[in-house]
């Protein structure tokens, strides 16, 4: 298990900083293109009706179709995974990822990865952080705090972080930076991601109100309002939120809730298969 903290990749491709995008796949599974990155969260590519098994027992039926199959990704700079459960890491990409692409991730996540035959899982503990270069920019990746469960639920359920991507010219600016907030409920630690990390860009929020024996372990519609508030990002956009029948709060209670909440201007909704596009402001970038 690799615990790195700067991590080269080759140069190669058009570092466009000017634009960038969000291809939503399905699940928590995503495509972010930036900066001559392409970055890979959460690979989930089974199909509806198929299960995943979420441990002690408890399975969930997949009741939508990824919107790629794995066979179809580009070339991969990086993976992003927030933590091992089957939903988030299935037995596809177990089997069909490349074995050599990295793998950044928690170090219990990083320690199953490895016994599974993937040669670079990196492990980043929360509030820990990894440089990575390619050409020109620089992206920086910390480990941020999330809290899948209450109580004991917490203890039960795998060990699951956030990140934070900052991405950074060779003049030293910083165009974007990127959160993904992982499977988790709102919490106190949460509260200190904006004191750290001001001006952040995107959110990507796990939503779907998952629910395992009775008892909430993401955020629903209101903690996802909360999430906005707190982590107080441009731009939101939702994601993991109708794939699995234990998700049980929908895409549309989420709206009902940034409606009432007067943040209907700060999400943008995208379907599988879609992709968000974002600009990048030139003064941002020189």
């Amino acid at each position: 298990m690799a615990q790195a903290n700067e991590l080269v990749l080759p140069a190669g491709g058009a570092e466009d900083q000017g634009n960038g995008s969000v291809y939503f796949i399905g699940t928590a599974t995503t495509i972010i293109r930036y900066a001559g990155f392409t970055i890979l969260t959460d690979p989930n590519f089974l199909h509806r009706g198929e299960r995943v098994h979420l441990g002690y027992g408890l399975t969930s039926k997949r009741q939508t179709d990824p919107a790629m199959e794995i066979g179809d990704l580009p070339p991969l700079d990086l993976v992003l995974l927030s933590h091992m459960h089957e939903d988030h890491f299935d037995r596809v990409a177990e089997q069909h990822l490349d074995k050599q692409v990295p793998i950044v991730t928690t170090p219990h996540a990083a320690k199953s990865l490895k016994k599974s035959g993937f040669a670079a899982p990196i492990a980043i503990k929360t509030w820990d952080s990894l440089t990575v270069k390619k050409g020109d920019t620089t992206l920086k990746i910390t480990s941020m705090p999330g809290t899948h469960g209450p109580g004991i639920m917490g203890k039960i359920l795998p060990p699951v972080m956030g990140s934070l991507l900052q991405f950074r010219t060779a003049s030293g600016k910083v165009p974007l930076q990127l959160y993904i907030s992982g499977d988790t409920l709102i919490h106190d630690q949460l509260r200190e991601i904006p004191r750290v990390f001001p001006d952040i860009d995107l959110a990507l929020l796990h939503l779907g109100g998952t629910r395992v024996l009775g008892i909430l372990v993401t955020m629903d519609a209101k903690q996802g309002v909360e999430a906005i508030r707190i982590i107080n990002p441009k731009i939101a956009v939702p994601i993991h939120y109708n794939d699995y029948t234990v998700f049980r709060s929908s895409l549309d209670e989420f709206k009902q809730a940034a409606q009432a909440a007067g943040l209907e201007d700060r999400v943008r909704y995208v379907s599988h298969g879609d992709t968000y596009a974002f600009e990048v402001p030139e003064s941002r970038r020189t």
